[in-house]
């Protein structure tokens, strides 16, 4: 148990209860493990690179390549369930959740990273049950980390049980954030705004924001309590499946940009350390209108 990565009183306590997800769970971590080998081959090679949406909305072919192998093997293994993918839906695939088991994922997240080798790419894989998030499997595969979460069970990276930060001041906070990959000029200056207002507020400036680039991974780092509260729009549910899941069992608070109801297709995301912060940075942001999963 040790080898695969994954706590090892997790295991216990599923295998002892004959818990079903046990199987899901290995499963999610060999794939993200096989994956992360693929994406570690290719991330010091030159790459053939493509856009999507505009000229930074970029995919690689080994973006499609870990993702033919990652599909591939769940309908093997598991040929009733569902599935949804970043690169299956970017060639016309449905996006559509279901009561059945089906997994959601992202095979990588951080592309632009990965294009230019900069180390905060990672395989994110959720899944769902009866439209809950109930397992979580994030590998930071260049920076060799492996976040797991099973619902009621907590969350994890390797052995080590993840808490939040509990911080409640946005003035002691240290924020996560992204610029995405819109380059409309008023989008970018909303953008922009919401980030001074965030981190230079009149009433106490924030410790710092930093952008990773990397949702599944800024996510992690909320879980873990290395940051206090992450927000983006423009954002899919392959980002965030498994990173809602991580933050909730590490005890931490996943919103929408308004401070409501999370909504796993709604294409943004504010999560923190603590109800008080998620209000305090609702406070400042400039909401921004983006379409649904």
């Amino acid at each position: 148990m040790a080898e695969s990565g994954v706590n090892t009183d997790l295991v216990r306590a599923l295998a002892e209860t004959k818990d079903p997800r046990l199987n899901y769970l290995w499963t999610a971590v060999s794939i993200a493990k096989e994956a992360g080998k693929m994406i570690q081959e290719a991330f010091k090679k030159s790459k053939r690179i493509k856009t999507k949406a505009c000229s930074a909305d970029l995919v690689t072919e080994t973006d499609q390549k870990v993702e033919e192998f990652i599909k591939k093997t769940i309908s093997d293994q598991y040929p009733d369930h569902g599935f949804i993918g970043e690169e299956t839906v970017a060639k016309g695939g449905h996006c559509i959740l279901t009561d059945k088991p089906t997994w959601i994922v992202d095979p990588i997240d951080g592309t632009t990273n990965f294009v230019h080798r900069f180390p905060f790419v990672a395989v994110s894989i959720g899944i769902a049950i009866c439209k809950e998030i109930e397992i979580a499997v994030v590998y930071g595969c260049i920076i060799d980390q492996l976040y797991v979460a099973v619902k009621g069970h907590g969350s994890y990276c390797g052995e080590e049980k993840l808490s939040v930060s509990g911080e409640n001041d946005l003035s002691k906070a240290l924020v996560l954030s992204e610029w995405g990959s819109n380059r409309n000029c008023d989008v970018l200056n909303t953008v922009a705004q919401n980030m001074v207002h965030v981190i230079g507020r009149p009433s106490g400036p924030s410790h710092g924001l930093r952008c990773l680039g990397s949702a599944a991974l800024n996510m992690a780092t909320i879980a873990s309590g290395s940051a206090d509260v992450y927000y983006e729009w423009g954002i899919h549910c392959w980002d965030m499946a498994a990173g809602k899941l991580l933050i909730e069992e590490a005890g931490g608070i996943v919103a929408n940009t308004k401070g409501g109801k999370f909504d796993l297709m709604g294409q943004n995301v504010l999560c923190g350390s603590s109800s008080e912060l998620i209000s305090q940075v609702c406070n400042e942001l400039t909401q921004m209108e983006e379409g649904r999963d």
